[in-house]
């Protein structure tokens, strides 16, 4: 998990990021190209890096594209009938459209929208290749410091987005296991809703998932480890079922009354610190490979106490929840699936 000095980190170091790139591209624009008031140079470095982490490449060739639409656009719209407030409009209509036909993204819409506005209402066409000229410098300059210079770690957001997952999976888990030992409904609806808000965090991981996807693909120093990242991916999507048997296990666990649920929440509360254990770092081999022993060591003690509860009753149902988490959490932690669910939910040799 993070700690607040690497939080703040994570936030300033993008925003220097930008400022620095702003600043670059200023220079290139006024010493080398010579132009005397290139705002958009600085503008576009901006823009360029002011979006999710593996998406900056992509997002600096549609703000240059919308730019070189709403350029050709309000030039020949200038050209054809002069300056005023219906050539205006005109030029912000087909810009938006012409950019809607050949992409749709939104920032290739008001790229070519704002190129189209500044052409027309300045009156001065000729500005209009400048600022052109000043958004290839800043996209360049952004495409340098997102793919060269400073490309993303995958590895690293991969494994931050998984550390979310796993330390709200432990704070639900340690609620449910309060509730299930003192047969608290209370308790046990907020234990249900935390883990069911876990959605959140998982659409933040596959946005995550999918980002290191195209990191791999477009940054050069990450290309020779994709084999790296695609493992972690892999690792990552298992955590989609680790929360599915979390809430089952939750929801059968507090169901159960009598003598049995002080064990019971203490099996809960083991499973939570195994996944605090694991949201400290995803990525560390002897961690995942340590709880992975654990948690086979707890399924099979279920399996062979198991046999002493009635096979329909709520304690056999939440035993059979705590199966299913200990195979996903083995899952997560590197163990073929295969080999996960036979020691989890072993065959009964007399049942063949």
């Amino acid at each position: 998990m993070w700690t607040s000095s690497q939080r703040w980190i994570s936030v300033v170091w993008p925003v220097a990021q930008q400022s620095a790139a702003a600043v670059v591209a200023w220079l290139i624009a006024v010493r080398v190209v010579d132009h005397a008031d290139p705002f958009f140079a600085p503008i576009a470095a901006v823009i360029g890096l002011n979006v999710t982490l593996g998406r900056r490449g992509s997002n600096v060739v549609q703000m240059v594209s919308g730019v070189l639409i709403g350029v050709l656009v309000a030039e020949a719209a200038f050209w054809l009938a002069g300056g005023g407030v219906w050539t205006l409009a005109v030029s912000i209509f087909l810009a938006i459209l012409v950019a809607r036909t050949v992409g749709g993204a939104r920032i290739l819409q008001a790229q070519a929208a704002v190129s189209a506005i500044l052409v027309t209402v300045l009156g001065r066409p000729e500005q209009g290749w400048d600022r052109l000229v000043d958004a290839a410098i800043g996209g360049v300059v952004a495409l340098t410091f997102s793919q060269l210079l400073f490309p993303p770690e995958p590895l690293r957001l991969l494994r931050r987005a998984q550390a979310t997952v796993l330390s709200s999976l432990a704070d639900g888990l340690r609620m449910a296991g309060d509730a299930v030992e003192h047969g608290d409904r209370q308790r046990a609806m907020a234990a249900t809703t935390k883990l069911r808000n876990l959605r959140d965090d998982l659409t933040e991981l596959n946005t995550t998932r999918t980002a290191s996807a195209r990191i791999i693909r477009h940054a050069i120093t990450w290309r020779r480890r994709a084999d790296l990242v695609v493992a972690e991916r892999e690792r990552a999507d298992h955590l989609d079922l680790l929360v599915g048997s979390c809430l089952m296990l939750t929801r059968t666990a507090t169901a159960v009354e009598g003598s049995l649920r002080g064990p019971l929440a203490a099996i809960v509360r083991q499973l939570a610190a195994e996944m605090d254990d694991l949201a400290v770092d995803p990525g560390d081999r002897t961690t995942r490979q340590n709880v992975a022993e654990r948690a086979d060591e707890l399924a099979r003690w279920l399996i062979e106490h198991g046999g002493q509860v009635p096979a329909q009753s709520a304690v056999a149902a939440a035993y059979a929840g705590i199966r299913m988490v200990a195979a996903d959490v083995m899952m997560f932690a590197g163990v073929d699936a295969e080999q996960a669910f036979r020691d989890a939910f072993p065959r009964d040799p007399a049942s063949e």
